[in-house]
């Protein structure tokens, strides 16, 4: 039998029918690992809670290692590796999620373990909403957050591009297979998100990019980030379904608002109206997300230019509290290289938020 960390295994296993990422979670939970569950004969699958069908189709399985050998084979032409849900790499966030999917296949870089925030929002966004979208991404990837989004037009390609040009991480996750460039004109960003970021996806290889395939990706971009930052979003939109899978994950909710009398604006604004935190600027969202990293333990990210911050930061507020735009303005650091020190400073117990955004030394 295939080790636990064996890819055909884990391919063969989710392509037998009637066995989603729900049943094969609870089959993983109930066998203790994929080689029982595909080592367990049919009267112990149904025990298990499959139908007959179900359970003669998962002890089928083995025998179709062949073929998922193949698929491997195809993946790691390609440069595509499968990360089981029990694997190190996979992302712990999404592995809480009931239907997080058995593997995801990824190309690029290792996943990081790092502050993640999703930044998504219209396909038909308007020149500023691509510019506040790339901002953000590029600020919080100098901040050392991995940016994640789902490679579409608009909102989503410009969070790429940003958190690039930040210098940082990002992780694109796709509604088709990961051997599939969608949309066609996102292929230099796809290469370059290959270089330097993650591709992800679960689908095999040559899935086609089926509507009915993203809502199902968007709920790995909510599950894998602390929170989901909304640029533009007309009403019923994707970026709104995702923003509803965080709150319903228990992540955090974002919102940048727009023009009154924008339909790109009607979603963002509902979010808000709903409960998403209105921001501004990318000090919003690390001021919220710093509670959610202490209460999951997270060290935080390492960080360039953090002994010039070190130095300049903690002696301008000895003599009491100041607002992070004052600590900008008096330490002469770029903005992102202040705002990735308080955080730090935050997570570590150095610094406290007071309301009304402002910092001081803490008194512990």
């Amino acid at each position: 039998m295939p080790g636990e960390n064996d890819a055909a295994g884990w391919i063969a296993l989710r392509s037998a029918r009637g066995i989603g990422d729900v049943v094969g979670r609870k089959l993983l939970a109930r066998f203790g690992g994929m080689c029982a569950v595909l080592s367990a004969s049919v009267p112990a699958l149904v025990a298990a809670g499959l139908s007959e069908t179900a359970a003669e189709a998962v002890c089928e399985a083995p025998r179709r290692k062949a073929e998922a050998t193949a698929e491997v084979e195809r993946l790691a032409a390609i440069g595509a590796r499968v990360i089981p849900c029990t694997d190190d790499e996979y992302p712990p966030l999404l592995a809480q999620l009931a239907d997080a999917p058995l593997y995801l296949v990824a190309r690029g870089e290792r996943l990081v373990d790092a502050p993640a925030i999703a930044v998504v929002g219209a396909r038909h966004a308007t020149p500023y909403g691509k510019d506040v979208a790339a901002r953000f991404a590029e600020e919080l990837a100098q901040a050392g957050v991995t940016v994640v989004s789902g490679l579409a037009r608009g909102i989503d390609g410009a969070a790429h591009t940003g958190a690039l040009r930040g210098g940082g991480h990002t992780v694109a996750v796709l509604g088709c297979g990961i051997d599939v460039v969608y949309p066609p004109e996102h292929a230099a960003l796809t290469a370059t998100i290959v270089a330097s970021g993650t591709l992800l996806s679960e689908r095999p290889l040559g899935t086609p990019p089926l509507a009915e395939h993203f809502p199902a990706r968007n709920r790995i971009i909510a599950g894998m980030t602390h929170g989901t930052l909304v640029v533009e979003a007309a009403e019923h939109s994707g970026s709104q379904i995702t923003a509803r899978l965080a709150l319903d994950q228990g992540r955090e909710v974002f919102a940048v608002p727009g023009r009154i009398d924008s339909p790109l604006s009607v979603g963002t604004h509902r979010l808000i109206q709903e409960g998403a935190k209105l921001v501004g600027s990318v000090d919003d969202v690390l001021a919220e997300i710093v509670p959610a990293l202490r209460a999951r333990g997270m060290a935080a990210p390492s960080r360039r230019d953090a002994h010039l911050a070190d130095d300049a930061l903690v002696p301008l507020l000895t003599a009491g509290p100041l607002a992070a735009d004052e600590l900008i303005r008096q330490s002469g650091l770029p903005a992102a290289h202040v705002l990735t020190r308080i955080l730090e400073l935050e997570l570590r117990g150095i610094l406290v938020q007071l309301p009304g955004k402002q910092f001081q030394l803490s008194t512990r």
